[in-house]
């Protein structure tokens, strides 16, 4: 049914209604004479409105007749009458001819770049390197060499594995994989020690490979070698080994904030302006005075591209600047909420830093007050796996060369 109604819009059809004591005989005689009629609305009892196409009109006008109904034109609609209308104003004409060349010219050029980055993950600058790698609105799309920007992009950053870019339309779409952050991993081959990747009390060690140098209990510090990378034999005396071993302690994290008793902020008071811009690719058109009636106030610019299908955009962009007063607002804490204030801002920073939060132990507050403000200090005790194999450089290259 909807082929035939578009084919109807595309041939013509108008809106009729329909007065008459015979409406049911007339939509029967219509439906039985194959005449496609649709959009049916009854009023009253004996007026009805619908639409039908200009060729199917005439042979309604012949039933209605028959049935001593009355049928009157409400609206014309189709390409048709859109082409009667506008046949004489040949500066339409003329104006809709320019703009469809224009659209042909321009869909030949890029005027949109699009980043996605698999799993919606953040990558830094990444627009600005596909810009500094020679890919920018305005181009010709026969003119962009998309190995040659790639390779650029690939050789600039480390934090990319893979990255494409597709010409659809008058869009480019530059999908990105980014790489993972992979430990460094030492040959088995190369001698190494196990050291502290974080200072703590060591809770359990087992040497699987190599010596011991503490046990539990112990307080060690960063960068300390808990187990180290030779064993001594009976026969053989010392010789350096690859370690392996499990280390964990209990680990602190601590931070400390100053919050203010007295707080200075502007809040929106709820007036706003709008004002909007038109960009012609570089050239811009302003409908407004560039400075704000406020006083102290806030700006958010959006910037929206035309487009008319989903990847053929336009060189020409709406933007729209929204200005929001703010005034000056005076908040005084109590010693209760600035602690509170200050404890939960801690928390939530220390917790995105530990990685399993099953093994917190134990954690604290201590607050100090003056006058001024509340210095809040907030520690975490949780137990980690605290090695790390760290090569063994000096000591390697030596025992090759006794070898």
């Amino acid at each position: 049914m909807s082929i035939r109604v578009l084919l109807k819009y595309i041939l013509g059809y108008v809106r009729i209604t329909v007065e008459g004591y015979y409406i049911e005989r007339f939509i029967n005689i219509c439906t039985t004479s194959k005449i496609l009629i649709w959009n049916l609305k009854r009023e009253k009892g004996i007026k009805l409105y619908l639409n039908i196409g200009i060729q199917d009109y005439y042979k309604a006008i012949k039933i209605a007749k028959k049935l001593k109904c009355k049928v009157k034109i409400e609206k014309k609609r189709g390409l048709p009458f859109i082409l009667n209308r506008y046949k004489k104003r040949k500066i339409f004409v003329i104006s809709l001819f320019v703009i469809l060349i224009a659209l042909y010219t321009s869909s030949n050029y890029v005027w949109n770049i699009e980043i996605r980055v698999e799993d919606n993950m953040q990558l830094d600058n990444i627009l600005e390197d596909v810009k500094m790698a020679g890919l920018e609105t305005g181009m010709k799309k026969d003119k962009i060499n998309v190995e040659e920007i790639t390779n650029k992009i690939r050789l600039s950053r480390d934090d990319i594995s893979w990255i494409g870019i597709e010409l659809k339309g008058t869009n480019a779409i530059v999908k990105v994989v980014k790489a993972k952050e992979a430990p460094e991993i030492i040959d088995e081959k190369d001698y190494c020690n196990i050291v502290a990747k974080r200072a703590g009390t060591i809770t359990k060690i087992i040497a699987q490979n190599g010596t011991a140098l503490v046990k539990t209990g112990d307080e060690v510090q960063e960068g300390q070698v808990l187990i180290q990378g030779t064993m001594e034999g009976k026969y053989t005396g010392i010789r350096y080994v690859h370690s392996l071993g499990e280390v964990e302690a209990i680990v602190k994290y601590e931070k400390t904030e100053k919050i203010s008793l007295k707080k200075e902020e502007n809040v929106k008071t709820g007036n706003k302006e709008e004002k909007y811009q038109i960009k012609i690719n570089n050239f811009q058109i302003n409908f407004y005075k560039t400075l704000s009636n406020f006083k102290i106030y806030d700006t958010i610019e959006e910037e929206k591209k035309l487009k008319i299908f989903s990847n053929l955009y336009l060189p020409i962009s709406v933007c729209k600047v929204t200005n929001y007063e703010l005034e000056e607002n005076s908040n005084n804490y109590t010693i209760e909420e600035a602690t509170e204030i200050g404890t939960q801002k801690l928390e939530k920073e220390i917790e995105a830093e530990i990685e399993n939060k099953e093994k917190i132990l134990n954690k604290s507050a201590n607050v100090k007050e003056t006058p001024e403000y509340v210095e809040v200090s907030v520690i975490y005790e949780v137990v980690e796996n605290i090695g790390m194999q760290e090569k063994i450089e000096e000591t390697y290259e030596q025992t090759e060369e006794e070898q």
